[in-house]
C-alpha cells in the first residue's frame, strides 16, 4: 500500500513515523490473508483520525469503522497500535474512501435491544452480545448472511483487543520518554490531593500566602497512568485551601491537553506512571 502524504508534521517527521510503522509491522500477516487495520486520515466532516478493519472475507465492502483516534497523527497511531499490538495483522495510514468505506447499512442491528445501532457501536458496549450475533444468531435471507458475516469480522477484531488486555492487565505503559513532547492527550482524574507548594509559600508583614496546588493522577482511553501538578496562580491566605478562583478538579472528570512534556517516568512496584509537566490545556489560548 502507498504511504498517503501527512500534512501538520514535517517530512523529516513523516518518513520517521513510517520508518517506525514498517518495523512494527514486520512479522505480521499479509493484509491479502489475514486483512489489516487501518488508520484513517481525517476529512472536512471528521477533524479526527479513525481506526477500520479490512477483511479480504466479504464480497463486497470489505472496510468497516471501529472507533474514533485523536486529531494528532502520532497519538492516533500510538493508540492504534497500542490496541492492535498483539494482532497478527498489520497496521497502515491510508486516505478515506467513500466508495469502500461508506456503510450500506448491512452493519445494522436489525433486532434486539441494540435495534437501528451499528455494529461497532455493539462492539464498544456489549462484546458479547455482538458474539452471540456472531455465532448463535440463525440467518434467514442473505442480507443475514452478510450481517453474520460482519458481526464475525468485529468479533475478531474484539479478540485482537482482549489479547492486549488479558497480557497487559492492570499494567499500565509510559506515553514515551523523559523529555519527550505528547499531545492531544485526553485524560480521566483517578485522585486528587491538595497541598501547599513548599517553594512558593511564604509570610509578608506577618500575613501567610499559601501557593496551594492540586497533585492529579488521571488515566488515559488504554489505562495509561499519568501524574501532574496544577498549581494555584493566585495564593491563598489560609493552608490547603484553594482561592475561589481557581478550578478544583474532581474524580471522574475528563482533561483535555493540548500539549505537554514528559518530565519524569518512573516505577511504583510493576506500575509505570508517566509525569507531564509545562501544561498547555485545549481551553487555553
Amino acid at each position: 500500500m502507498a504511504n498517503p502524504i501527512l500534512t501538520g508534521i514535517s517530512l523529516a517527521e513523516q518518513e520517521l513515523l513510517y520508518s517506525k510503522l514498517n518495523v512494527y509491522n514486520q512479522g505480521r500477516a499479509s493484509y491479502k490473508e489475514a486483512g489489516a487495520y487501518l488508520v484513517v486520515l481525517p476529512r472536512p466532516e471528521r477533524p479526527q483520525h479513525t481506526l477500520w478493519i479490512y477483511s479480504p472475507l466479504p464480497e463486497r465492502q470489505a472496510i468497516f469503522f471501529i472507533c474514533n483516534l485523536s486529531e494528532n497523527i502520532h497519538e492516533a497511531l500510538r493508540v492504534a497500535s497500542t490496541l492492535c499490538y498483539y494482532s497478527p495483522r498489520c497496521l497502515y495510514i491510508v486516505e478515506y474512501n467513500a466508495k469502500r468505506m461508506q456503510s450500506r447499512g448491512d452493519d445494522i442491528v436489525s433486532f434486539g435491544k441494540y435495534h437501528g445501532h451499528f455494529l461497532h457501536e455493539v462492539l464498544s458496549v456489549d462484546p458479547a452480545y455482538l458474539s452471540w450475533i456472531a455465532f448463535k444468531y440463525t440467518p434467514r435471507i442473505p442480507k443475514q448472511e452478510r450481517f453474520v458475516q460482519i458481526a464475525r469480522i468485529y468479533h475478531s477484531v474484539w479478540l485482537d483487543f482482549q489479547q492486549r488486555r488479558n497480557r497487559q492487565k492492570h499494567s499500565s505503559q509510559f506515553l514515551g520518554k523523559e523529555g519527550e513532547t505528547v499531545k492531544d492527550l485526553q485524560l480521566t482524574v483517578t485522585q486528587v490531593r491538595i497541598e501547599d507548594n513548599p517553594y512558593r509559600t511564604h509570610i509578608r508583614k506577618n500575613v501567610p500566602y499559601f501557593y496551594v496546588r492540586q497533585v492529579l493522577k488521571l488515566k488515559d482511553a488504554l489505562g495509561n497512568l499519568v501524574a501532574m501538578h496544577i498549581n494555584a496562580r493566585t495564593p491563598s491566605h489560609v493552608s490547603g485551601q484553594l482561592p475561589v478562583t481557581e478550578h478544583v478538579y474532581r474524580v471522574g472528570e475528563t482533561v483535555h491537553i493540548a500539549s505537554a512534556r514528559i518530565t519524569r517516568t518512573y516505577l511504583t512496584g510493576t506500575t509505570k506512571t508517566t509525569r507531564l509537566s509545562y501544561l498547555k490545556f485545549k481551553d487555553e489560548p
